[in-house]
């Protein structure tokens, strides 16, 4: 299960957001995931449950924002939402495509006290 091994690194960068600002206290932590990053978003709640115990995050809510897949077509240069890996252009049927998004995962913010 890598989501344990990505919620300790998210608690990580947590510590170093505290330790510079002071000791503040993180209230939220809000969490950009992409649906093709391949994190399991179950998995990586469950993973936060366990990891956050006595942490600068074990009260903390974390909230997930998924980003959708997107698309730019080879082919017609059609720009399209992936549902999965096994997508295919809406306009033209190609499954020649570049992604342009949704395999990230990030923190993008933080709510302090």
């Amino acid at each position: 299960m890598h989501e344990l091994s990505i919620a300790a690194n998210i608690i990580e960068i947590a510590e170093e957001f505290v330790h510079d600002h002071d000791g503040a206290k993180i209230i939220s932590v809000e969490i950009e995931m992409g649906k093709l990053s391949g994190v399991v978003r179950e998995s990586l709640e469950f993973a936060f449950e366990f990891a956050t115990k006595n942490t600068v995050l074990e009260n903390a809510e974390v909230i997930i924002i998924e980003i959708p897949g997107k698309a730019k077509c080879n082919k017609c240069s059609t720009e399209f939402e992936l549902s999965g890996w096994d997508s295919i252009c809406h306009s033209c049927n190609s499954a020649d495509f570049e992604i342009t998004g949704g395999k990230e995962l990030r923190v993008s913010s933080f709510t302090i006290d």
